[in-house]
């Protein structure tokens, strides 16, 4: 009997420790996409890999690059449950009279997604993020 008692008692303690041994691991999105650095990296890619997207460049003619990368970082923060709050314009006052096609909107997530490959972000967390983000196109596409 005591053969099968000591894996027992073991089994326990480790649940036990695992149930009542200090605080969770951060599991926001924003913690998975490597927090403020993550984002503000993620962002910059972005900006790089649009630089040649000759599909969508186009969009981003007449944008103050500053302000719309201060505004992403911002955005992307808010979106993914971290501390920020966005504080630029609606996403469909943003877009009004861009009329941005779904093959410019499919660029740009491309575009995004280069990005998040290049900052090695995890796959599950880039998916999400991409998932929160085309959530919005209704309020960006045909704008």
């Amino acid at each position: 009997m005591s053969g099968r008692l000591l894996p027992a008692l073991l089994a326990a303690a480790l649940l036990a420790a695992c149930a009542g041994g200090g605080p969770l691991p951060d599991r926001t999105l924003y913690a998975r996409l490597g927090g403020e650095a993550g984002i503000e990296a993620i962002v910059d890619r972005f900006l790089f890999h649009l630089a040649d997207n000759e599909r969508s460049l186009p969009l981003f003619r007449n944008t103050d690059i500053e302000r719309f990368r201060e505004k992403f970082i911002e955005h992307l923060c808010e979106l993914s449950d971290g501390p920020c709050e966005y504080s630029g314009d609606s996403m469909a006052a943003t877009h009004r009279g861009m009329d941005i096609t779904r093959t410019q909107f499919n660029s740009i997530v491309e575009t995004l997604q280069h990005a998040l490959e290049d900052t090695h972000t995890p796959t599950g967390a880039g998916n999400a993020l991409l998932a929160r983000l085309a959530a919005l196109y209704p309020e960006v596409a045909g704008q």
